[in-house]
């Protein structure tokens, strides 16, 4: 049934309807599979299954939850929402007749349009129910009914966030040398799957297949050295022509871990998708055996690959973005952010660069939000990341608009800002004997101490184009740690704000008041007023890069003090690990240094993307080289920063208010001619273009309906001339950038002198 007949059924206005409904943050709730392909089964077909308790044939989005969230993007034609009206029925031609026998949300007076809660008692589990939405704009233009959404719900209610199934994509090699008995094959890109073979035999015989990441010329290198993939198998054949698909044995190593004394296991593979393996190179010795055929099922998330772009007048940034791009893709292959293939655990510090990268390359939410959800409730061993807990569950409401999240987690939440390891002097220390069993469980870590790290490796060489291991900076672990105690600050600021957003005003008073308490004793008790750097920490005069890009990039740096702090940084050169190039990046942004944070990302030499580009892999690593971890693997998304800080800092495109009402587009170009980029928003994409070859700064943008955006335009000068959409527009000069607001639409704005 369309919209629109939905529409004329319903009585309304017939203009364009609402679109890309979600429940629980999922677009494709009606699309069941099988073993990771859609079939041509309805939810109604599943239905039967699910009520009996056999949910082993069939794979699909089932609502977990009796009050699901609902969201939608506004109709063409919309700039904003005054109201909307929300029916659910257990039929869709109950919608079409009007009638909501499971709930009618009313005319709801609300610019809302994520996070909706269905407050209705009567959805069941098991059973397969349909909604709808229209919406008025203030100005009393009314849509029409949105094409009806349907979900099925879980055969019981459970504490963990709806996902998607995983997918398999089959893929062919884009390149096959057959030569002397073996046939080497490259498919392009590494990926988490399986190999199928068509093999023609004359007689029964054994063929050998090797698989790996890297390649040594025609062969798949069998020593890529650290855990860089490599695997040989022997395959029976038959004396006939057959198709096998190969099965790998899940590997010790990322199937039982345990680490750090805290049970925590692997994520394992479903049984419905079976192992898989990172490989990009297949060689198959195969001796009188004719290989007929050679495919890859690759595993990932649902994945929409018109989502994101980015292109630009650098080729070295424009590879960057699409390595950084498809390594989040590549590791989506558990349905959970994972820390790579060696352990596959889900780490809070993978989480949250995961996090925003996956938020700016994909239109996914509901993969961020159960990942988030798991590692509340799995903490691990580093001080920092218990620390996260609040950064990431905030982003989650950011992107979203759903503050569902923070009031299931709230009370691990405020354990998680570490308040109670809080000495005389302001600051939080993890050695003064604070910690007991009964804080970190709130924290949802179960082992036996959490423990500071800064950094990782955290240990070994120091300094500024260093051929060591070692990514901390050579900083002095002391008592009273400054990264830690940024990471409280940060911590505190989000607390106040996430209890600000489920209603408990006096939490959020508490945590404000603490935060500027803990930002007035960190400048004056971990600043160095005559380096006009911060120190690592009480009792020493070391400044690492660390000790001051932390406080940058959290908003602890007085104004007066940036200019200074903002040089110590630059000197230190990338003297961090691709994880903590992360917080780098974020602080010279936000410190306005765009031209050094531009050579970073585009930098040919080590401690850099290009070299893993050039090295030829095609999935970020969890080091800059193996000479600065050994043990390194080539598939670690926390890698990846550029795929977020690309269109958050570079592009400058931001999401002020809980699901993107408000926004900011503050483009910082360095020296790049013209750049172009999709960003996707739960709310719709926001598109922005920039260009200086004319010797204006020329800006296109696309804002979403419902959304409203604060604009940067970068101008060195007060003295300037700006006009959108071909006339003169009022601004404001702030900090070398034009100042001005948006609605939503589209624009063309022109800074000249």
């Amino acid at each position: 049934m369309t919209g629109t007949l939905l529409a004329v059924m319903l009585g309304a206005t017939l203009i364009s309807s609402p679109h890309t409904l979600r429940t629980e943050l999922i677009e494709d709730t009606h699309t069941v599979y099988s073993n990771g392909y859609p079939t041509n089964a309805s939810l109604s077909d599943v239905k039967h299954a699910w009520s009996r308790g056999n949910n082993s044939t069939y794979q699909l989005a089932t609502i977990a939850t009796p009050n699901p969230g609902f969201s939608w993007q506004l109709p063409a034609g919309f700039t904003d929402q005054y109201s909307y009206r929300i029916l659910v029925a257990s039929s869709p031609d109950l919608l079409a007749e009007g009638k909501a026998d499971v709930w009618d949300s009313g005319d709801v007076v609300s610019p809302a349009t994520s996070g909706i809660v269905c407050l209705s008692d009567g959805i069941k589990p098991a059973s397969v129910y349909y909604w709808t939405v229209k919406v008025v704009a203030r100005d009393g233009s009314v849509s029409a009914y949105a094409e009806p959404q349907s979900f099925l719900t879980a055969r019981q209610w459970e504490a963990e966030y709806t996902r998607m199934p995983l997918v398999k994509k089959n893929q062919e090699p884009v390149a096959v040398v057959d030569d002397e008995n073996c046939v080497f094959a490259d498919f392009g890109k590494a990926a988490f799957g399986q190999l199928t073979l068509t093999v023609k035999s004359s007689k029964n015989d054994t063929i050998t297949i090797h698989l790996g990441e890297d390649r040594d010329g025609n062969r798949v290198n069998r020593n890529p050295g650290g855990t860089i993939r490599y695997t040989r198998l022997k395959l029976p054949v038959r004396s006939s022509d057959d198709t096998y698909t190969l099965v790998f044995k899940p590997d010790g190593r990322n199937a039982a871990i345990k680490p750090h004394g805290k049970d925590v296991r692997a994520v394992l593979m479903p049984d419905y998708i079976g192992e898989v393996y990172p490989f990009r190179y297949c060689e198959i010795e195969n001796g009188d055996a004719e290989i007929v055929g050679i495919k890859r099922d690759m595993v990932h998330y649902p994945w929409n690959d018109d989502a994101s772009y980015f292109h630009s007048s650098d080729s070295i940034l424009n590879a960057v973005w699409d390595l950084c791009r498809y390594s989040i893709l590549a590791t989506t292959y558990t349905g959970v952010y994972v820390d790579g293939d060696r352990e596959r655990i889900p780490y809070e510090a993978d989480a949250l660069v995961n996090q925003l990268c996956h938020y700016s390359v994909d239109s996914d939410l509901s993969m961020g939000r159960y990942s988030v959800d798991y590692v509340l409730d799995n903490g691990t061993w580093p001080t920092e990341w218990i620390l996260q807990g609040p950064i990431i569950a905030w982003n989650d409401y950011l992107y979203t608009g759903d503050n569902s999240l923070l009031k299931k987690n709230y009370d691990r939440l405020k354990a998680r800002t570490l308040v109670e390891l809080t000495d005389d002097n302001g600051l939080i220390s993890t050695r003064t004997g604070r910690q007991t069993p009964e804080l970190l469980r709130r924290c949802g870590y179960y082992g036996d101490k959490i423990d500071d790290i800064v950094d990782w490796p955290r240990s070994g060489t120091i300094g500024v184009g260093k051929d060591g291991p070692g990514e901390a900076d050579g900083y002095e672990l002391l008592e009273y740690n400054t990264v830690v105690n940024a990471y409280h600050y940060r911590a505190l600021v989000l607390m106040s704000l996430i209890a600000d957003a489920v209603g408990n005003r006096a939490d959020a008073l508490e945590f404000s008041e603490r935060a500027a308490k803990v930002k007035d004793t960190i400048n004056s008790l971990l600043f160095d007023k005559k380096r006009r750097c911060y120190r690592d920490g009480i009792g020493t005069d070391h400044c690492s890069l660390h000790a001051s890009m932390y406080p940058m990039a959290f908003g602890l740096v007085p104004d007066k003090y940036k200019a200074d702090v903002m040089d110590h940084i630059k000197s230190r050169g990338m003297a961090c690990s691709v994880f903590g190039s992360q917080f780098l990046l974020d602080a010279l942004y936000d410190g306005g240094l765009d031209d050094y944070a531009l050579s970073l990302m585009v930098d040919k030499g080590k401690r850099g993307w290009w070299n893993m580009i050039e090295t030829g892999s095609t999935i970020t690593w969890e080091a800059w080289d193996k000479i600065y971890k050994p043990n390194l693997d080539w598939n670690h998304a926390w890698g990846a920063a550029p795929a977020n800080i690309i269109p958050r800092k570079l592009m400058g495109i931001e999401p002020l208010e809980a699901g993107w009402s408000r926004m900011r587009i503050k483009p910082q170009p360095g020296n790049l001619e013209y750049a172009s980029i999709k960003v996707p928003t739960i709310k719709g994409p926001v598109a922005v273009s920039f260009d200086k070859s004319s010797g204006s700064f020329v800006v296109d943008v696309e804002i979403p309906a419902g959304a409203v955006s604060e604009m940067y335009i970068p101008s060195e000068s007060r003295r300037y001339k700006l006009s959108v959409n071909d006339r003169p527009f009022k601004s404001r000069w702030e900090n070398g950038f034009a100042t001005f607001e948006l609605p939503a639409g589209s624009y063309k704005i022109v800074l000249s002198r």
